[in-house]
C-alpha cells in the first residue's frame, strides 16, 4: 500500500468514524460507501489540506437526505 493509499484509508475511516457516531441508525456499509464516493470526487484537487473536511461535509448532507429519504432523523 503506497503513501497516498495509506492517507485515503486513513481518512476514510476516520470520517466514517465521525459520522457513525452522528448518524447512529445508518447502515455503517452505506457510510462507507458514501465516504469513499465523496473522497474520489475530490481526490485529483492539488490542495489536499481540504480534503478530509469537504468529504466530510458532502458525505454528511447525502447521509442526511438518504436517511431522509428511509425515513430516520438525520444527525447533526
Amino acid at each position: 500500500m503506497s503513501g497516498s493509499d495509506e492517507e485515503k484509508e486513513s481518512t476514510i475511516d476516520q470520517v466514517v468514524e465521525r459520522l457513525a457516531g452522528r448518524f447512529p441508525d445508518a447502515d455503517r456499509g452505506l457510510i462507507v460507501g458514501i465516504v469513499s464516493e465523496e473522497y474520489d470526487a475530490l481526490d485529483a484537487g492539488r490542495i489536499r489540506t481540504f480534503i478530509p473536511t469537504l468529504v466530510e461535509k458532502g458525505a454528511k448532507t447525502r447521509l442526511r437526505r438518504e436517511l431522509a429519504s428511509d425515513g430516520f432523523a438525520a444527525g447533526t
